[in-house]
């Protein structure tokens, strides 16, 4: 017999079924199809800029943005990376897939809690590759944590000094050695930062294309969800381009524009995807309940272990060319628990 809301008997009635009903919506789309379609260059507009600005201040230095403002970027972007690990993928994982959820109290999924299961799986995934990239590197390096220098062999040859001038060739040598060292230490800590990021900026995105695929088909909600997610964006992209910031790239490399080009690109296209299915796709079905629980769980165990281990772990606590400046410290710190206030507080209504 099929659930009537009409007709409940709150003492024999299954509170599965009244917490699924009640969970269930319609599509809500309601028109202002021009205003959805401004929502997709304005967003892209702003965020890509914004999550472009750390590294341009970085890369370019002939701008000459001054420190505090590079600063200020980069923590805040590591404070918003962590809250949205937490109050934005974290806690609404729990609302689709969590014990009180509809799906959580139906099938397989009532037989135990999923959701933290699946977010301690993810994070536990991301040490083991963070853990085997770094390992990785300094087997190749030849480097250990008792050693910090790579064991490598000078670059030039000592049978082909020329013995006229033994100064200048021990001299020759030691500047080509120097210059290999420098280059070997870059290119280790490229390719140990480089895994890391690829990983949070999967789990942004992971979390960009949900938010883009609701605001194509929200209701009354889109007048408010509209102006918070120009924010919420431009926050997030902050924190990927600080991130993408502190990578030592090659000179002259693509990579980084390509990569703050990625996500800027994620939520507008996914925008346009939810117009394209505004009058079929229903963002509370079960089924999708399902897979954007399952997704913000992955993506919050992503965002848990690279916002705490890697942005402020890394480098508050292990850093060894952390500032001695109080000052410039506390700036850090406060900026970076002003960045996970803001977007805590964006939580109300994204």
């Amino acid at each position: 017999m099929s659930f009537n809301p009409n007709d409940v008997d709150l003492d024999t009635a299954d509170p599965t079924e009244i917490i699924c009903y009640l969970n269930k919506s319609e599509n809500d789309y309601n028109g202002q199809l021009g205003a959805r379609i401004s929502a997709i260059f304005v967003i892209f507009a702003v965020s890509t800029a914004v999550t472009f600005f750390p590294v341009v201040a970085k890369r370019v230095p002939r701008l000459h943005i001054p420190l505090y403002v590079y600063l200020f970027a980069r923590y805040f972007g590591a404070g918003v990376i962590i809250a949205t690990a937490f109050i934005h993928l974290l806690d609404p994982a729990y609302s689709e897939i969590g014990p009180q959820s509809c799906v959580g109290m139906t099938g397989n999924w009532a037989d135990y809690s999923w959701c933290p299961a699946i977010v301690l799986t993810s994070l536990m995934c991301i040490f083991l590759l963070d853990f085997g990239a770094e390992r990785y590197v300094e087997v190749k390096y030849g480097v250990c944590r008792e050693d910090p220098e790579p064991i490598m062999t000078s670059a030039v040859d000592n049978s082909t000094v020329d013995k006229a001038s033994p100064g200048n060739s021990r001299k020759s040598e030691a500047d080509v050695e120097e210059l290999s060292t420098t280059d070997t230490l870059i290119e280790r800590s490229f390719k140990q930062q480089i895994a890391a990021f690829l990983i949070l900026e999967f789990g942004v995105i992971f979390h960009s294309v949900i938010i883009g695929l609701n605001l194509g088909v929200t209701g009354d909600e889109f007048a408010t969800l509209y102006p918070v997610l120009v924010f919420h964006q431009s926050f997030e992209g902050l924190g990927i381009g600080a991130r993408m910031s502190a990578i030592p790239f090659r000179k002259g490399s693509w990579l980084p524009w390509i990569l703050c080009s990625l996500y800027g690109l994620t939520t507008p296209i996914s925008i346009a995807i939810g117009l394209g299915v505004r009058t079929t796709y229903n963002s509370g079905s079960y089924t999708a309940n399902v897979v954007s629980g399952v997704l913000d769980a992955i993506s919050a165990g992503i965002l848990i272990y690279t916002g705490l281990v890697e942005l402020l772990a890394r480098d508050f606590l292990f850093d060894p060319h952390r500032s001695q400046d109080n000052k410039r410290l506390a700036f850090m710190v406060v900026t970076m628990l002003w960045g996970a206030g803001i977007m805590a507080l964006l939580g109300k209504w994204a």
